[in-house]
This record gives C-alpha cells, sequence and structure tokens, in this order.
C-alpha cells in the first residue's frame, strides 16, 4: 500500500577536521536506504547531509595544515560531499555551516528564542574540557585513569566565562518524552541510556567561548566577546538548511524531522540537548533518533597512527558502490558494532552475489528469453499475495531500523526461488510439461521483480539493472507481466588481487557489469 506524505531525515553532520573515513560512509549509506524506502511509499522525502565545520579542533587542524581555516574545511567539504556520487547517495541538500547565508541566520534565531525563553545565563564555569569531544566532561563520564574513553585522551582543567544553557530546566519534560515514546530512541537499549544520564541528573550546558579562544564561529548574537558553541551551531542545522530563518513553506512542510540518524556517541546531544533546545525555542521535536554503532577493521578500532583507516572511496572504486553498501549494510547490524574485515568482504561479493543474486538472474532469464509466450503475462494472484507477504516482513525491518535483517528476507526469497528452479529443472522443464513451465517461470520472473524492488533502496544500480532485464524500471508486472531480456553478467568474479590493502587502496578496479537493455 502507498503511504502518502512527506518524510525528512538528516545524518550528522560530518566534523571536517578530517576527510571521510568508513564509518561515515556507513551512516550515510544507511539514511539513503530509509530516504530511498520513504520514496517507493510514495512520500515526499527530503533527505539532508552536510558538514560541521567550526570549532577548535578545525583551527588546530589547519594550523598543522598550514592553512587559514576557511580554505581548510572548502577542501574538505567537497570531500564529505563527493561520497554521494562515490556511494550513489540521493541526498538533496548539503548544508555547512560556514554558509553564512544559509545557515547563519537560523542559528541565531534560535540563539534568540532560547534567550526569549529566559534560558540562556552568563556564568563563569571550571570544568573538565575535551577538545576531542569539544566539550566539558564531567569525572563521571571519564575513565578509571582520568581519560576521555572515547578519544584517549586527559581533559584539560579550563576556567572562563561562558553563556550557558538551562539543560537541567527541562529534564523532567524530557524523562516524559523518551518513556512515552513521544521522542522515540532506536534501539531501545539506547533510550535506556538517556533515561539514567537524566536519572543522574543533567546540568546546564556552556553555550558559547570567549572570542579570544575560539574565533572561528558564529559571533554570539549581541555579544561580540563570545563565539557560539557547537551547540546551537551545528546542531542548528536541521533547522536552518529547510528554512527555519524565514519559516519557509519546505520548513512548513518537513519540520518535524522524521529521523534523525546518529552515531551512539553523539546520542546523548540529540536526545537531551537537541530536544531541550526545541522545547525552548517552542518548536516540534523530532520524531525517531535512530542510532548505529562504530566499525572496526580486522578486530581493532580503525585509527590513524595503526595505519588501518579504511578510504571509502578508494574501497568504492575496487568494488563498486554497490558491493560495498551491501556488505556494510548486511554484515554489520544496524544498531550496533561491526567489523570491517578484507576477507569478510570478497566472500560476501563471491557467495551473496556474484554466486548468489547474479547467479539467480542469469539461470531464470536465460532460460524465460527462450519462450516467447511468457512475455506480457501476469503472474498468478496466489504469487503476488505470497509476495506481498515477503514485502510486508521486509518493509518492517527497514521501518524498524533493521537493515541487515531486511536484507535477509531479500536473500530468503531468493533461495526459495533458487530451491524452485532446482526442483522444477526448468532447463528442460518446457519440452516435457510447457503449461507448467510458464506457471512456474511466471512465479520465478516475479520473485525476482519483487527481488530488485526490494533491493533498490540498498542496491540502487543493481536493482535498476535487474528490473530492467524484465521489461523495465516502470512496468506493472503484476498487471503487465514481463518482457523478459538475455542477461548478461552483474558481478564479474573477483580474486585477491583485487582486495584494498589496509588503507582502502584497491590494486585492481573492478570492470563494470554491462549496461541493461533500454
Amino acid at each position: 500500500m502507498i503511504e502518502k506524505g512527506k518524510f525528512y531525515i538528516t545524518t550528522s553532520i560530518a566534523y571536517t577536521n578530517a576527510p571521510p573515513h568508513l564509518g561515515y560512509a556507513l551512516e550515510s549509506v544507511q539514511a539513503d536506504v530509509l530516504a530511498r524506502h520513504a520514496h517507493q511509499q510514495g512520500k515526499d522525502v527530503w533527505f539532508l547531509t552536510g558538514t560541521d565545520e567550526h570549532g577548535l579542533k578545525i583551527v588546530q587542524a589547519a594550523r598543522a595544515a598550514g592553512q587559514a581555516p576557511h580554505a581548510f574545511v572548502d577542501v574538505l567539504a567537497e570531500k564529505f560531499r563527493a561520497l554521494k556520487a562515490a556511494y550513489n547517495l540521493a541526498n538533496d541538500d548539503f548544508i555547512r555551516t560556514t554558509d553564512s547565508e544559509r545557515h547563519w541566520p537560523g542559528a541565531v534565531k534560535l540563539w534568540q528564542k532560547l534567550v526569549e525563553a529566559g534560558d540562556i545565563y552568563k556564568a563563569t564555569y571550571r570544568g573538565l574540557y575535551c577538545i576531542g569531544h569539544e566539550a566539558f566532561l564531567t569525572e563521571h563520564e571519564l575513565d578509571g585513569e582520568g581519560y576521555c574513553p572515547t578519544h584517549k585522551t586527559r581533559p584539560e582543567v579550563v576556567e572562563e566565562e561562558n553563556y550557558f544553557f538551562r539543560l537541567s530546566k527541562y529534564q523532567s519534560e524530557l524523562k516524559r518524552l523518551i518513556e512515552s515514546d513521544e521522542l522515540a530512541v532506536v534501539p531501545e537499549a539506547r533510550a535506556h541510556e538517556m533515561m539514567s544520564l537524566i536519572e543522574e541528573g543533567l546540568k546546564d550546558v556552556s553555550f558559547s567561548r570567549p572570542r579570544e579562544v575560539l574565533d572561528w564561529g558564529i559571533p554570539v548574537p549581541g555579544d561580540t566577546t563570545q563565539t557560539m558553541y557547537v551547540w546551537c551551531d551545528a546542531l542548528a542545522n536541521y533547522l536552518t538548511a529547510v528554512g527555519y530563518a524565514n519559516e519557509t513553506e519546505q520548513f512548513k512542510t518537513f519540520w518535524p524531522a522524521d529521523v534523525h540518524l546518529v552515531g551512539k556517541d553523539i546520542l546523548r546531544f540529540h536526545a537531551l540537548m537537541w530536544p531541550a533546545m526545541l522545547l525552548a525555542a517552542k518548536l516540534a521535536l523530532p520524531r525517531r533518533i535512530l542510532v548505529h554503532g562504530f566499525i572496526t577493521v580486522e578486530g581493532g578500532k580503525m585509527s590513524k597512527s595503526l595505519g588501518n583507516v579504511v578510504d571509502p572511496f578508494q574501497l568504492a572504486a575496487a568494488f563498486g558502490a554497490d558491493p560495498i553498501r551491501y556488505y556494510l549494510l548486511r554484515e554489520l547490524p544496524s544498531s550496533g558494532d561491526g567489523d570491517f574485515s578484507q576477507k569478510r568482504l570478497l566472500e560476501r561479493y563471491d557467495s551473496d552475489l556474484a554466486k548468489g543474486l547474479g547467479n539467480l538472474v542469469s539461470r531464470v532469464l536465460t532460460v524465460a528469453v527462450t519462450e516467447p509466450k511468457l512475455a506480457g503475462i501476469a503472474p498468478e494472484r496466489s504469487t503476488v499475495e505470497a509476495l506481498a507477504k515477503v514485502h510486508a516482513d521486509y518493509s518492517a525491518a527497514v521501518e524498524s531500523f533493521e537493515l541487515h535483517r531486511a536484507l535477509a528476507v531479500i536473500w530468503k526469497l531468493m533461495s526459495d526461488l533458487d530451491e524452485l528452479v532446482e526442483r522444477e529443472r526448468i532447463w528442460e522443464l518446457n519440452t516435457k510439461d510447457p503449461e507448467r513451465f510458464r506457471k512456474v517461470m511466471l512465479q520465478l520472473l516475479a520473485g525476482l521483480a519483487k527481488v530488485g524492488q526490494m533491493l533498490w533502496p540498498f542496491m540502487p544500480d543493481t536493482a535498476e539493472v535487474v528490473l530492467a532485464f524484465l521489461g523495465g524500471l516502470k512496468r506493472d508486472w503484476v498487471t503487465e507481466g514481463f518482457e523478459p531480456h538475455p542477461p548478461r553478467a552483474l558481478f564479474p568474479r573477483l580474486g585477491p588481487q583485487v582486495a584494498p590493502s589496509a588503507d582502502g587502496r584497491g590494486r585492481a578496479k573492478r570492470p563494470e557489469p554491462d549496461a541493461p537493455p533500454h
């Protein structure tokens, strides 16, 4: 059933102190699946990504590179923007926090709304500042030796006069919102983490830094001695990109966000601070916050010092976008941590794609094109109904942010189709029982069409080729039937010689499959 309505999905905005890594590619691809799935439901979709370009880490990284901050972030922002082409992302917009025309007016407006609510005040603060987080941490958040557990660095003791946001004021309301699922945090374990933080007691948050310490950012409205800190700057992008400053028709159409997709390390900012800011500004809250985990490499944390950072561009160049999308979405649990392994990537490519999907498409279509009477015949109602049940299981998995399970549903259908091919021995069935042959082949073609339809959010190029082999991307096979075309190789077999090295550099480019028929 086609569902009408709007669907606004955002990724976190990438911090531009270093080039994109595989973890950010994962988040972008996950969001792309959800956006494409909403497109298939007939929804009006807006998919936003972008870059967070202010802060002390940016200044330090630019200085180390011998560049001015603006020149430094311009280069890196383009690298993040290039993920769209490299991974066939369907994002509609890309926001930059250095954009003084699109972003700054909305961030300033949000600050002023917080002031009007009486939730911004100035005070002297002494605390433990983690440059990696660009945030003050409590002693409770440090490990047993006083280090930040995420960045493995000891925070600095900082004392300065800043503006603060009254996060503590919204503690009870945040508890109610998360408990009632009005602000849904997925998976449930992450919601429990947020409840634990609330139970410990929420403290007011530093919302600015002295301009003498940090002059790379948006000046605080009405106080040129202070720079707006990351929270009212970076988090505001979800509003500013859709026209919050002038409350455009786009803003009225798409806000609130239906999904914020974020990593587990920044969940507390999105599930506690951001909703509190929206409550203060009297704006609607996002409907769901989906949380993904981290990628390790061969069992260890990705680290430049270890030399195991995987370059997502070189990886896509070696294998193609769709195989990497498939691996990331199938091998890694959507809401948990997962490991990137060159060995498993090659195994998945060979078994699931080349020998699995590619071989099934080839076997069915090679036989189908020999019987012209199959063209234009619609499948039986029982077949359509059975496939609708499969699609319902698949949709439930996508919408509960279990993308790996949704792919498992597709591959289970493919396994059933393979079993039907073997059981009926379709390569000889037409000579023995032509009526049975046509019935079985229509089941198989309908099954392939459903595979292509469900696969499109995950592997769009591959899905479009499969559907083109069946008669066209826009063909209504339920009523019009099929127009089978001779198959061509979808996934050329790969050997170890194309595996990327530890830093992602491939030694051979995967050959492109032949173009689909038109």
